[in-house]
């Protein structure tokens, strides 16, 4: 079917400063992916061996790649942060949850997206999530770049200012199930990024999320739909089990969503893996019902991708 003709005059190749780049080939069309709801312990070790006793058995259902949730390795705390966090560039042991993920991914040759750990780097924490080939070896890390302070009076305060660094950097990283643009949680309410990623080529975005009792119910979903949607891709989001005695109680609802905005799998708040079927084919049959691309209004707005642009 042909693409849908836009007036010259509103010039769509000039909505995205840089141009937007083709969709890649991927180097899978059609993939299963796992999306691994942990429950989460204040027991760092037993949390490392759990969440790699997930991915294995994700593996033999024939996962070929595997989310973790946000801050997987201990619990979600600004009084945790400095606890558990790790010199990811040492690695060894300074770095076990990050050691643990490398060697299995290489052992099952799979990709693994690390949920997130915190990081230590000098004398700045990070939420980091850290991306690995089937090889084993880092192929991205995403210091998480929008900070979650946030004060709802009367349900939730809560501040990783106090302890976190904002991440610096968009992240995308090619991988052997295609393109995917890496968010964590409160990255997932800033569109730009999600755009950026779009423009830059993604096939998928992936959210390690942890969000709470009271934003969860109201935005988690809708979110991860509305970023799906806008880009014309796969969004998939991994989250921790609901802990009800836990200091920051998280919603779960780890989803896969197409690029319809389509919720193609989904589950509730106990600890759960979901194994579900990505196919790409379905983001260019989508591009083809709504040429969005070939109908942004250049002559009205552009969004400047402002790395991009700086290395041209």
């Amino acid at each position: 079917m042909a693409a849908a003709a836009a007036p010259s005059s509103f010039r769509p190749e000039e909505a995205r400063s840089p141009p937007a780049l083709e969709l890649p080939t991927p180097p899978l069309s059609k993939f299963k992916v796992a999306l691994c709801q942990l429950s989460v312990t204040a027991d760092k070790a037993r949390n490392i061996s759990h969440a790699r006793a997930a991915i294995e058995v994700a593996a033999t259902k024939g996962a070929k790649l595997v989310l973790l949730p946000e801050i997987w390795n201990g619990p979600y705390s600004n009084d945790s942060f400095p606890e558990y966090a790790e010199d990811i560039e040492a690695g060894g042991d300074a770095a076990p949850s990050f050691s643990m993920m490398s060697e299995v991914a290489r052992s099952l040759q799979i990709t693994l997206v690390g949920g997130s750990i915190p990081e230590r780097s000098g004398n700045s924490l990070y939420n980091t999530c850290c991306v690995f080939g089937s090889d084993g070896k880092l192929k991205g890390k995403h210091r998480k770049i929008h900070l979650f302070d946030i004060d709802i009076p009367g349900k939730i305060t809560f501040k990783e200012s106090k302890t976190l660094t904002a991440g610096q950097n968009p992240t995308v990283v090619d991988t052997d199930v295609g393109r995917i643009g890496i968010g964590i949680c409160y990255d997932i309410r800033f569109q730009e990024l999600a755009m950026l990623y779009a423009a830059r080529g993604a096939h998928l975005l992936c959210y390690p999320g942890a969000f709470n009792m009271t934003t969860g119910p109201l935005h988690w979903e809708l979110l991860q739909r509305a970023r799906a949607a806008d880009n014309q891709l796969f969004v998939a989001t991994c989250a921790p089990a609901r802990d009800a005695s836990a200091g920051y109680v998280a919603w779960g609802h780890s989803t896969l969503v197409g690029p319809f905005g389509e919720v193609i799998a989904t589950t509730e708040h106990e600890e759960a893996t979901i194994i579900a079927e990505i196919d790409y084919s379905l983001i260019e049959q989508r591009r083809q019902f709504l040429p969005l691309q070939y109908q942004r209004r250049g002559d009205l707005y552009q969004l400047v991708d402002v790395q991009r642009l700086g290395s041209q």
